[in-house]
């Protein structure tokens, strides 16, 4: 079974590929994952990456043949086992490359995680989100710290507490989703993100996302604001901060753009 779809191009898309299990992970899908975002953080004719899904569903958390397996692990047994899946959401999370969730169907449990670790996420409107593991006696401890920042604390509150099922308008308004649009326009939507990405400096969105990582919910005292100063003054002497101030200023496209 190839349960990743991978196309490469300036644009690459990961595409989970068990529409039969709504797109459940397992260990292979967890390792797949890992293997994938690795490679295509470090491919430099790549500029964005967006991760799909195929059938129905978006993702619904853990296959349940895992779950099964996990029911008999140790404690040890779990603990490498939530490791691999924690390694898993940090390198999507921290991948160099832009990423964008392109979400079809609804998003559950696990799932949230994946929408969490992308720096943006269009959702179709008849989607629908739940964080469901207090119903199973467990809780989303490994994708929390995503989950939180996409959504914040207040909303984390409430769903991760009731288990509630909400739809994609109020994925939207708590922030966990950037836009929400029909299925006929959710590849268009999409598109005029990935644009948006590719016709920026590669240097700067790499950098750019490195500082995002860097300065969220950090305290604003004089070493962060110093850093900061050396950051601005870095990229400013960078050959593409150069090249697209000039361009800006001699009305031409830079040259990344070819």
């Amino acid at each position: 079974m190839v349960t990743l779809k991978i196309e490469t191009g300036a644009v690459a898309t990961v595409t989970l590929n068990r529409p039969e299990v709504r797109n459940a992970f397992n260990d292979e899908v967890i390792a797949e994952l890992t293997a994938a975002f690795t490679q295509l953080g470090r491919d430099s004719q790549v500029r964005a990456i967006v991760l799909a899904a195929s059938g129905p569903a978006f993702c619904a958390g853990a296959d349940l043949n895992w779950m099964r397996r996990m029911a008999d692990y140790n404690h040890d047994e779990n603990l490498a086992d939530a490791a691999q899946l924690a390694e898993m959401l940090r390198v999507i999370y921290t991948c160099p490359k832009p990423t964008v969730a392109r979400i079809q169907g609804d998003v559950y449990a696990g799932g949230m995680g994946l929408v969490a670790v992308c720096d943006m996420a269009v959702s179709v409107d008849s989607a629908n989100y739940c964080l469901s593991e207090v119903k199973l006696g467990l809780y989303p401890a490994t994708i929390s710290p995503y989950v939180i920042r996409a959504m914040g604390a207040r909303a984390a509150h409430r769903y991760f507490l009731t288990a509630e099922r909400f739809d994609a308008a109020e994925a939207l308004r708590i922030g966990f989703v950037h836009a929400v649009v029909s299925a006929e326009q959710l590849d268009d939507k999409v598109a005029e993100i990935t644009q948006a990405l590719v016709n920026a400096s590669p240097n700067a969105v790499r950098e750019c996302k490195t500082l995002l990582h860097e300065v969220a919910g950090k305290d604003i005292d004089a070493g962060l604001i110093a850093h900061t100063v050396q950051g601005i003054a870095s990229i400013r002497a960078s050959s593409q901060g150069k090249e697209g101030v000039q361009s800006f200023l001699q009305k031409r496209k830079p040259n990344w753009l070819g």
